[in-house]
């Protein structure tokens, strides 16, 4: 490890003080050490987010890409509703003649924000150089909470379909600021939940993620959609991606008990119903039904 490195490793160390009974063994070392409560168990996530796909550093700050590296993992454990842990992120940086650095110290304060405001330690981590753009990779460790893991798999016939927040026109700003939505997660499984993701490749997409896993078929209503004012139509509301709210499924009378005692400032919203059969379909405002085609973002499409 080269002095520069190490200078930089002592000071992540410093600035991200760990609890040493949770953790006693934290950044500087070859792995981090992490104590668990018996008979608990750990869930694991990895996103690698790239200059040109997930952010554009000509237009967004270093610590807004470190905020969003964390929070987009952050988001898949709000997901599965369950409690982040600690996490490790490894950096690939552009080469540049005044030094890595600067810019280190810029994506840790974002790492470093969100790391804090969601109660999830920086425990560790890996940088280099490369003659490529910017790469961020985030891996993740969350625990479960009062109920089990929450998969995309397990809709079931009958169920509303629900969405928290507005959808679409997250290229205007908030693909950079949104909030992972952990604790609404947490709140929506204990009311008893079915199903669950986040919405990251856009609603088409990530919907059709949960009937194709279910083995199930969905019907929405075009007009219950919560379109986003930064979005401007259904289509990029349906499309768009990176909105990180939560799609989940359940019974209805548990999502009207859900709203009653809703607490959050979030809205939540249903838009459609899971029912029997292998399609998904809208129906639109005159009542005519469509399929409706996944056509978010996907990132192995050849372009």
């Amino acid at each position: 490890m080269s002095s520069g490195e190490t200078e930089l490793v002592r000071y992540f160390a410093a600035k991200g003080k760990l609890n040493a009974v949770r953790f006693p063994i934290g950044i500087g070392d070859d792995m981090a050490q992490i104590k668990l409560p018996k008979g608990n168990s750990v869930l694991i996530t990895t996103d690698m987010l790239l200059d040109g796909v997930h952010f554009d550093t000509r237009k967004a700050t270093l610590e807004q890409i470190g905020y969003k590296s964390m929070a987009a993992s952050l988001s898949d454990c709000a997901a599965m509703a369950t409690i982040p842990l600690a996490a490790v992120v490894s950096v690939a940086l552009p080469r540049q003649p005044r030094g890595l650095k600067p810019t280190l110290l810029k994506l840790h304060r974002g790492i470093l924000a969100a790391a804090k405001k969601y109660n999830c330690p920086l425990i560790g981590g890996d940088m280099t150089s490369w003659n490529k753009p910017l790469a961020v990779s985030v891996a993740m460790l969350s625990t479960v909470g009062k109920t089990k893991p929450v998969k995309r798999s397990t809709a079931k016939t009958g169920d509303v379909i629900c969405v928290t927040g507005t959808l679409g026109g997250s290229l205007a700003g908030k693909h950079l600021s949104f909030e992972p939505r952990i604790k609404e997660a947490l709140a929506i499984a204990e009311a008893g939940v079915n199903s669950m993701m986040d919405i990251s490749d856009g609603l088409s997409t990530d919907l059709n993620h949960i009937c194709r896993l279910s083995k199930k078929g969905a019907i929405v209503e075009a007009d219950k959609i919560p379109v986003s004012r930064n979005a401007g139509n259904l289509n990029n509301a349906l499309n768009d991606g990176e909105d990180f709210e939560l799609l989940f499924t359940m019974p209805q009378k548990k999502f009207e008990r859900l709203k009653k005692h809703w607490r959050f400032k979030v809205k939540l919203t249903a838009i459609g119903k899971i029912i029997g059969g292998h399609s998904v379909k809208i129906e639109m405002a005159d009542g005519k039904v469509f399929d409706l085609l996944p056509k978010g973002y996907d990132h192995l499409r050849s372009s």
